[in-house]
């Protein structure tokens, strides 16, 4: 960890069941220091492989695994693959709008989204005032990505906007639409970032055995946090 970050106060919590990987467990490390709760200091944090949840900035302590990586897309350095240059040119007729707002239609999107995806998960049912919690941050300019389809809102992607980066944290989109929604979602992300002039898109926690979350390895050139080293 970077040297201005050696005496923030860690607290740990209580490991329980992993959220992504059956038969471990989880816990992790949160920053309590109320000076770490500002944009600056966060940017840092990200830099050093924490994420936030609402106003909680956070990161993986487990005693027996480290598969959780931070991984970040070099936004200059950013080529689509073919595949993702074909999702580009099939979603010409969508737009999109970054927005400090949601639309009054989002909830339910989102519901559909949880039900259809994630109907075992923590987020499970759907409530607004729990989205709320976990999506909103005091200290944090946070945007809300909105894609359409025509003016059908097909999904919301909420994004951190930092000096020199930004991150990615979470997405959620139309179920029934067969379009890859959420890879979709980043490369929106990565386009304005680059407009924006920025360095670094975070995407959260990079797990090799979470089928689910191998989407973000195929972003290049990306970097994986491995030993608080960045590496790729």
């Amino acid at each position: 960890m970077s040297s201005d970050l050696q005496q923030i106060r860690i607290g740990l919590t209580d490991s329980h069941p992993c959220s992504y990987l059956k038969e471990r467990q989880e816990r992790v490390a949160v920053a309590l220091d109320p000076k770490m709760h500002s944009a600056s200091s966060y940017e840092v944090l990200l830099a050093n492989g924490f994420r936030r949840s609402g106003d909680t900035i956070y990161k993986p302590h487990c005693d027996h695994c480290q598969s959780c990586q931070a991984l970040r897309v070099s936004l200059p350095d950013f080529v689509p693959s073919k595949s993702q240059k074909r999702l580009l040119a099939k979603s010409r007729h969508l737009t999109w709008q970054l927005k400090e707002t949601l639309d009054e239609d989002w909830f339910d999107l989102y519901s559909r989204y949880i039900i259809a995806r994630h109907h075992q998960g923590s987020m499970y049912p759907p409530k607004k005032n729990e989205f709320a919690q976990f999506s909103r941050c005091n200290w944090l300019n946070t945007q809300y990505l909105h894609l359409y389809d025509g003016e059908r809102l097909i999904a919301v992607a909420v994004t951190d906007i930092l000096s020199n980066s930004a991150s990615a944290f979470y997405t959620f989109f139309d179920p029934d639409i067969d379009l890859s929604l959420g890879t979709l979602a980043v490369l929106l992300q990565i386009t304005y970032c680059q407009h924006a002039g920025k360095q670094w898109l975070y995407l959260g926690y990079q797990i090799d055995e979470c089928p689910a979350m191998n989407y973000k390895v195929r972003f290049a050139r990306h970097q994986r946090l491995v030993n608080q080293r960045w590496q790729g």
